[in-house]
């Protein structure tokens, strides 16, 4: 399983330049806007969070949709637990898909303030799961597997416990 994940994890650099081009347009966008929103007396937004947010969602739909032909998959799979326990080869799916979720979770928290709350984070990493699940199906680029849903959300929840455990700076007034 070791070595379907070290492969698997190492195709998915060739998305890495389509993040940054995405977060280096978001850069710009954000400092356009921010000016904007400075003269008119109103708070900035997160320029690293935004950026890092837009990044990683560039790159999520490069893995999970783009990157596959259509026709590649058919069908619905809401057996839960049913790719875990086949062989290495499923069971590091189900690992990558824990660990594709976890950079959602902690950008969601960090760029979306509502989503620092749990049950905000929960509903945004389920929502995004069942919609990346949902286009799959349609497009015939993926299965609809409930499994990809539980471990995505999974890979959220994790994320967001990250976030909460990186100490925060506290401005001084």
């Amino acid at each position: 399983m070791i070595k379907y994940l070290f492969r698997d994890l190492s195709n998915v650099s060739r998305y890495l330049p389509y993040g940054l081009a995405a977060g280096m347009l978001t850069a710009f966008g954000l400092s356009v806007v921010n000016d904007h929103r400075v003269r008119r007396g109103r708070r900035p937004f997160s320029v690293a969070a935004t950026t890092c947010f837009f990044m990683y969602v560039v790159i999520l739909l490069f893995i999970t949709f783009l990157s596959r032909e259509t026709g590649s998959g058919r069908g619905i799979d809401l057996e839960l637990f049913s790719t875990w326990g086949i062989n290495d080869r499923n069971n590091a799916y189900v690992v990558e898909n824990v660990l594709l979720f976890i950079p959602y979770g902690f950008v969601c928290a960090w760029a979306i303030p509502p989503a620092r709350r749990f049950l905000a984070c929960l509903l945004l990493g389920l929502a995004t799961c069942v919609g990346i699940e949902y286009l799959q199906l349609v497009t015939q680029r993926g299965y609809f597997q409930i499994d990809d849903v539980l471990t995505n959300t999974l890979g959220a929840i994790v994320g967001w416990v990250l976030f909460r455990c990186v100490p925060r700076r506290r401005k001084e007034t």
